[in-house]
């Protein structure tokens, strides 16, 4: 009897002692697989940070580079071809000029007068100067006229009650505004916009709608898309979360607003 009870007390201990190292193994694991998952989330999150910086470093590289060849358009190139402008009517004014002579030097006027306002198109595209000088809302309004003399879109609009922003705060939000037309036109195929941009206690709302073919905002090509990562990079800077509504077919909205 006393041996039977002495073997029960030994398994019961025997027990006890498993029961307490599963345990302190399984805290041991839980703990270890804590720390590895805690440090692989460190890793990821300084990647991420590592890649933000990327793109503002970026952005704000591009927006340099757009404005010193800008600047090089205006001053290297628009004002040579309006010297050979001048020059080509002085000689038109020559009486003693033959007609073929006119007739040619009429062509080169006419190419030249082409080439430059290209060049002028290009280092407004590059640097709107109506954004520096009349701020966001007449820039943007120019915007939606430009895209609706060279395309079939429709713009539906509302820009009121802009709110007074920084200007590299409001070159980010015209920036986004472009893109997402660009988008619009290029990838959606849509035919018409609905742009929304209202003032907020905090800063802002953007509203942007198009109806084209859409997209899942969940696929991989969307994801990393540059353009996607640029829009949102400007919208991290702007300190303002982006909302992305898309379905297949049935158009998509993205909505920007101050945190």
């Amino acid at each position: 009897m006393e041996s039977q009870e002495q073997l029960i007390s030994i398994l019961v201990y025997g027990i006890v002692f498993v029961v307490l190292l599963t345990t302190g193994l399984m805290l041991f694991f839980y703990h270890s697989r804590k720390k590895i998952t805690e440090k692989e989330l460190e890793k990821i999150e300084l990647k991420l940070k590592n890649q933000e910086e990327i793109l503002h470093a970026t952005i704000a590289t591009q927006e340099e580079e757009r404005k010193r060849i800008a600047q090089d358009m205006h001053d290297a190139i628009s004002s040579k071809l309006n010297v050979i402008s001048l020059t080509t009517n002085l000689l038109l004014e020559n009486d003693e000029i033959g007609t073929d002579d006119k007739k040619s030097l009429n062509h080169i006027l006419s190419i030249n007068n082409t080439v430059l306002e290209s060049s002028r198109k290009i280092a407004h595209d590059l640097l709107p100067p109506i954004l520096e000088k009349f701020g966001l809302k007449v820039a943007l309004e120019e915007l939606l006229d430009d895209y609706i003399k060279v395309s079939k879109l429709q713009i539906l609009h509302t820009i009121e009650n802009v709110p007074d922003l920084p200007d590299l705060e409001e070159l980010h939000i015209f920036r986004i505004v472009q893109e997402l037309i660009n988008n619009a036109l290029k990838h959606a195929k849509a035919s018409q916009l609905n742009i929304e941009l209202t003032r907020k206690i905090n800063g802002f709302e953007l509203s942007f709608t198009d109806n084209g073919k859409g997209f899942d905002p969940e696929s991989l090509n969307f994801k990393t898309g540059l353009g996607l990562q640029n829009i949102k990079s400007r919208a991290a800077i702007l300190k303002c979360t982006l909302e992305i509504k898309s379905s297949n077919n049935k158009g998509s909205t993205f909505r920007f607003n101050t945190k």
